[in-house]
């Protein structure tokens, strides 16, 4: 075996080249990764004694995909385009060998080579659209000669990971070997290719099947509210369109639209999210060192929609829980919630029967606290209300045994608070679900002034284990997520009063990339939460529309009027009411730009967010932001709030907040923190 270079090594097997990469963890598309491919292959291709090349990967998988620490910086080594020719033209015939994952520049590598084989377990996919890309070195234009225009549609737009039995069932992997046995079965492939005299199959050969303009028609009408705001789908559709056209014209639409990407704010953004992600999971004063607790089984303490939900992700992940509730109504109809929430999984396909009969399996109910006491870890879900959460963590304390992880689920409260009414403050911790709990992918770990190094440390690890994207935040009053939707709520109710409607709030909001604006989502989540009839005095809009039984969807009417199919269009009744509310407060209703509705929804949240930073409740900017893209449907492609601070320039936003300071009061006043960066010329992304 001879090295090319430190990750590439070239060895021959009889008549058959074995370039093998080691590059960890995943063999990206470094400069070093090229370079070994394009001297192993001019190696290969020199040597008489070569018939055919395999090309396989050392390592927990294959090719994973570009190096993305290399966009926007200096090329450095062989480049991509230089490799695939290499191999694609190779007198001698290529075969890849796949396993663990060919993502992205992996799969476009594979593409170039003659044949393809894979074990079982592996995965291929062309996933750049998440990070707001396109496939730049081919994909777009071989994927769709190989496995036709409809296939290569779902795979590109969604960066979906297509298990290697459907892609050799689409041809796109030639055949499958034995799991463990990659190597051998490659090579016998490479030889049975040489002695049956197989053509040297290139895919920028074939035709394009089934590109019809119906399809891509179809397609765009079928994913339209999908692809709302984001520029990627849509020109990943259009290079498959291109596929059409001969290879080389199609490699120049790809590449003109590819740079579009790169270069643009959306890809920016995302690219910034994914590091973001990545970023959260690091704890500055927690090492590895810090010894994680076991958490073999969980308690829950509620039954009700977030109780319910907590507890699947918890069964989802295979980790038994108990789940209690007071009255026996209750835990019934939460057990049948959860029950009835598998079930339609698995009747869209997405569960088989079986796996619905384990994860209830896992599932215990309980009337008792009691028996909770050999949970590893209980997490409280229930009414928002500090005496009744106190009064719970109080009992837990003379239950729970010690070392078990105390947590609450609290959206608002102070876990301190919390915290002192047990013996042991340093075993407990805020895990803030989001609605609907078992969906979204967001959990906010709120660290308490006491809480310990290995709580935080394992709800960290918890939060992967679930498949959450956990974040660590400080205690104050709504933590860093609905901190910052309290200040958007103030200012699209202030809007509200001096003359917009809902529907201009929301309709600007949605706009900006939102799933819904603000009184749509109070109308979707029900007017009367937190609302009583018997304390109620006509003294808010909202209190108006719940004593007029205009209770949101559920009631047909709130701030919207909705037809059987709950669809919302204004309502004339809610205008009236804001008019009245106008009139009797001596307000001159006025026209309210877009522009100024948007900026006062979005910038105080920027500017809150400075102001959590500043306080330490968040340990980064990219965290505030991985809680408002994960948590709050903030477009991916705008990166988040204080990435969008970034984008505007703080000075800027400095500027437009004073504007509006000098025109309704100090609400708008800039944090410190924000005057001093503007002033600097900085940005959030230089906080270190």
């Amino acid at each position: 075996m001879a090295a090319i270079n430190s990750v590439t090594d070239l060895s021959n097997e009889g008549d058959v080249a074995v370039i093998t990469l080691n590059s960890p963890p995943v063999n990206a598309l470094s400069a070093g990764v090229r370079d070994g491919l394009y001297e192993g292959f001019k190696a290969a291709i020199a040597d008489d004694s070569v018939k055919s090349i395999v090309l396989i990967c050392d390592g927990r998988t294959f090719i994973a995909g570009a190096d993305i620490s290399e966009f926007g910086g200096e090329r450095k080594g062989a480049d991509l385009p230089a490799v695939q020719d290499m191999m694609e033209n190779s007198p001698k015939p290529v075969v890849a060998a796949i396993h663990g994952t060919a993502l992205g520049g992996g799969l476009e590598v594979a593409l170039v080579a003659h044949y393809r084989v894979a074990v079982p377990s592996a995965k291929v996919g062309l996933p750049e659209v998440n990070l707001g890309l396109l496939p730049g070195a081919g994909g777009t234009q071989r994927l769709p000669r190989i496995v036709g225009a409809a296939k290569a549609l779902d795979m590109m737009t969604s960066g979906a990971h297509v298990p290697a039995k459907a892609a050799n069932a689409m041809g796109l992997v030639d055949e499958l070997v034995e799991e463990g046995k990659l190597r051998e079965g490659a090579i016998a492939f490479a030889k049975k290719v040489v002695a049956e005299n197989w053509p040297l199959k290139k895919v920028r050969d074939r035709e394009v099947a089934g590109a019809t303009p119906e399809l891509f028609a179809d397609f765009r009408k079928a994913n339209a509210r999908k692809f709302r705001g984001f520029l990627a789908p849509e020109y990943n559709i259009r290079c498959i369109e291109a596929s059409t056209l001969p290879f080389d014209e199609g490699m120049k639409v790809e590449r003109k639209l590819f740079m579009e990407l790169m270069t643009g704010p959306q890809s920016a953004a995302q690219r910034y999210v994914f590091f973001a992600e990545r970023a959260a999971n690091k704890i500055p004063d927690i090492g590895d060192d810090v010894e994680l607790l076991p958490v073999k089984s969980v308690g829950v303490i509620g039954a009700g929609t977030m109780g319910g939900g907590i507890s699947m992700n918890f069964l989802n992940a295979g980790i038994p829980v108990k789940i209690v509730e007071m009255k026996q109504d209750a835990l019934d109809r939460g057990l049948g919630v959860i029950r009835k929430n598998y079930e339609n999984t698995a009747a869209k396909g997405r569960l088989t029967l079986e796996a619905v009969e384990q994860r209830m399996g896992l599932l215990t109910g309980s009337l008792a606290l009691e028996d909770l006491a050999d949970c590893d870890l209980i997490i409280e879900a229930v009414f928002e209300n500090m005496d009744i959460k106190k009064e719970v963590f109080g009992k837990l304390d003379a239950i729970a045994k010690p070392g078990a992880i105390l947590a609450t689920n609290t959206s608002y409260l102070n876990v301190d608070e919390i915290a002192a009414s047990t013996s042991r403050p340093e075993s407990v911790i805020g895990l803030h679900f989001f609605s609907p709990a078992n969906v979204m992918r967001l959990l906010e770990i709120v660290r308490g002034d006491k809480t310990s190094k290995p709580v935080v440390a394992t709800s960290m690890k918890l939060a992967k284990t679930i498949g959450k994207v956990g974040v660590l935040v400080g205690v104050c009053n709504g933590f860093v997520g609905n901190r910052m939707l309290s200040s958007r709520q103030i200012q699209a109710q202030a809007l509200v009063a001096e003359g917009a409607m809902p529907w201009d709030v929301d309709r600007v909001l949605y706009d900006f990339g939102f799933p819904m604006g603000p009184f749509a989502m109070s109308d979707l989540a029900g007017l009367d939460i937190g609302w009583s009839k018997e304390k109620s005095s006509s003294s808010t809009i909202r209190e108006v529309l719940c004593e007029m039984d205009r209770r949101g969807q559920k009631t047909g009417a709130g701030y919207y009027d909705y037809d059987e199919k709950r669809n919302a269009k204004p309502s004339p009744v809610t205008e009236q009411i804001i008019k009245d509310f106008a009139a009797n407060s001596g307000v001159n209703p006025r026209e309210i730009s877009d522009e100024e509705i948007l900026e006062r929804t979005i910038l105080p949240m920027v500017n809150e967010g400075a102001k959590i930073l500043e306080e330490g409740k968040a340990l980064r900017a990219s965290d505030v932001d991985t809680v408002w893209v994960n948590g709050y449907g903030w477009p991916v492609y705008r990166g988040g709030p204080m990435h969008y601070g970034d984008s505007l320039g703080l000075a800027k936003v400095v500027e437009r907040l004073k504007h509006y300071q000098d025109k309704h009061g100090d609400f708008f006043k800039p944090s410190a923190l924000l005057e001093k960066l503007a002033a600097e010329g900085k940005g959030f992304k230089d906080l270190k």
